[in-house]
């Protein structure tokens, strides 16, 4: 695999990273809330974390197509720890109570995060099977075709990761708590939507990754180089 060198490249893979990370841990903030989306033919009930979660899968297969595979996992490896790092600041802040009147109450804060701890476990153990599941099919895909088809590799990657995501998910956060068939339907909401975003996003992709391509002067074939 050819790379292209660039000052800017080390820009660009710094602002993908940062918008994902961004995007994982606002989802693991907002997940216990659970909202319904109209989108006129269902309505899906979710987790509101699962609206910005597409994001995440989209990033990926831009890293993966403009940084390469090793750079890719570097970055979910790096997803996963800030997840850790935000329990660790979760369990800090229950620690200490809060003072007569603080804006935000010792119950308030418990009210909010008190399940958080196993949404962001559930979250993380989902997260570091779906990525790496959805980087290795996007490349075997990639080297499968050579390169080309980049519509294939990415939505054939993100739907089976987003569906092992979504089931594991909900699999941890409510084996026991709820019947099978509550589970199946949230796991088919949860996919649905994750779906339709993967597939709508495809246009997204093409165009993000041409302009990159053609401003780098990079082919199909090349990486860029973040070493300048």
């Amino acid at each position: 695999m050819r790379s292209v060198r660039s000052k800017s490249a080390p820009l660009l893979y710094l602002v993908l990273g940062g918008l994902f990370l961004t995007a994982l841990i606002a989802c693991n903030l907002i997940a216990n809330k659970f909202v319904s989306v109209d989108l006129g033919f269902k309505t899906f009930i979710l987790s509101a974390g699962v609206l910005p979660y597409p994001i995440t899968f989209l990033i990926t297969d831009l890293l993966s197509e403009l940084y390469g595979r090793k750079k890719t996992n570097q970055i979910v490896g790096i997803g996963f720890l800030c997840s850790a790092f935000v329990l660790l600041i979760l369990w800090l802040g229950h620690l200490f109570p809060s003072i007569p009147g603080s804006p935000v109450s010792s119950d308030t804060y418990e009210q909010v995060f008190q399940n958080s701890f196993r949404v962001i476990l559930s979250s993380m153990i989902a997260y570091l099977c779906a990525q790496f599941v959805d980087i290795r099919l996007y490349h075997f895909w990639k080297d499968l075709t050579k390169g080309r088809h980049l519509w294939l590799r990415n939505n054939f990657s993100t739907l089976l990761s987003q569906l092992l995501d979504t089931t594991l998910v909900i699999l941890v956060l409510f084996y026991g708590s709820k019947s099978t068939s509550e589970m199946t339907d949230m796991i088919r909401d949860g996919w649905l939507f994750k779906a339709l975003c993967a597939l709508l996003d495809t246009a997204f992709l093409y165009l993000i990754v041409f302009f990159i391509r053609r401003h780098f002067g990079a082919q199909p074939h090349e990486d860029l180089q973040l070493n300048s």
